[in-house]
């Protein structure tokens, strides 16, 4: 069966107050794009069509207008509703319905992925057990953090542990096999009384089946929770668009390179931003296609 994919992007955004008062965190501006764009942008570019995306009730309208049901990009979208943040394995429950019996990728919606060869190191992610990805930070214990032995294994992930035993942290990507709604409601709440997603990597640990891969230098992880993180993810963004003229996170050209939208398709969405250096983007790669 098919992998299928989930962005999380529930939650209330507190640390983002004010600014998320009245809008989702996941649909603040990261430079040019929505935020969701760019978690979206990862599953895509990983060969999945298949997707949900877990919003909070009074947020999931605002997700629906501007997304719509994907099919401008190729793709389908499902919503499912969060009715309250209770950790991040509670999203393999909440998509049970919707996975059906397949394996998954799940990203969080406020987390951005970039580099060279992350298309392939994704793809190369096998259906069975579990993948996530470790990456070196300078302040890990604000993560979940990966425990290495002298040979290099993984011998337990720990969340925000106050004497972290390395500097990876495990990155909001994660590759579960079919078995993960299962395996999710044999997670017991955390003091913090949340389903915690190191408690559900653990349970792969324990049975030998989580692989974890780590990104070197060529890659960036972006985690855009906090008033400074956002507006550094912007500014990398902008960067890296005007000095290589790339965008980062265009899902109309995702779709087109996989061949999942045609050219009228294309050529539409150019004409629906003709204002913006984004429609002209756009424009530019049906221009270079012919």
């Amino acid at each position: 069966m098919t992998r299928k994919g989930i962005v999380l992007a529930g939650g209330s955004g507190t640390r983002l107050h004010p600014v998320t008062l009245g809008l989702s965190k996941q649909l603040l501006p990261v430079y040019d794009k929505p935020m969701v764009y760019y978690p979206l942008s990862v599953l895509m570019l990983a060969g999945i069509r298949e997707i949900a995306v877990i919003t909070t009730p009074q947020d999931q309208d605002q997700f629906r207008r501007t997304l719509g049901d994907g099919s401008q990009w190729g793709i389908s979208l499902t919503y499912i509703e969060q009715p309250s943040p209770d950790g991040l394995a509670q999203a393999y429950i909440l998509a049970e319905d919707f996975l059906d019996g397949a394996a998954s990728a799940m990203v969080l919606g406020d987390n951005i992925f970039f580099g060279h060869g992350l298309t392939d190191l994704m793809r190369a992610a096998p259906d069975a057990g579990g993948t996530v990805f470790g990456y070196r930070v300078a302040d890990p214990q604000r993560y979940g953090v990966i425990d290495f032995d002298a040979d290099g294994h993984v011998r337990a992930i720990v969340e925000k542990p106050d004497r972290p035993a390395s500097s990876y942290a495990v990155t909001g990507l994660y590759f579960l096999d079919d078995t993960a709604p299962e395996k999710a409601r044999a997670v017991c709440p955390s003091a913090r009384g949340e389903l915690e997603i190191t408690s559900l990597l653990e349970i792969y640990l324990g049975a030998g089946t989580l692989r974890v891969e780590t990104m070197g230098r060529g890659y960036a992880w972006l985690d855009t929770g906090t008033h400074a993180s956002l507006l550094d993810a912007g500014n990398f963004v902008r960067t890296l668009t005007e000095r290589q003229g790339q965008q980062i996170g265009c899902l109309e050209e995702i779709a087109f390179v996989n061949e999942w939208i045609d050219a009228a398709t294309l050529r539409a969405r150019a004409a629906k931003f003709a204002k913006n250096d984004y429609g002209k983007y756009i424009e530019d790669l049906l221009q270079s296609s012919r």
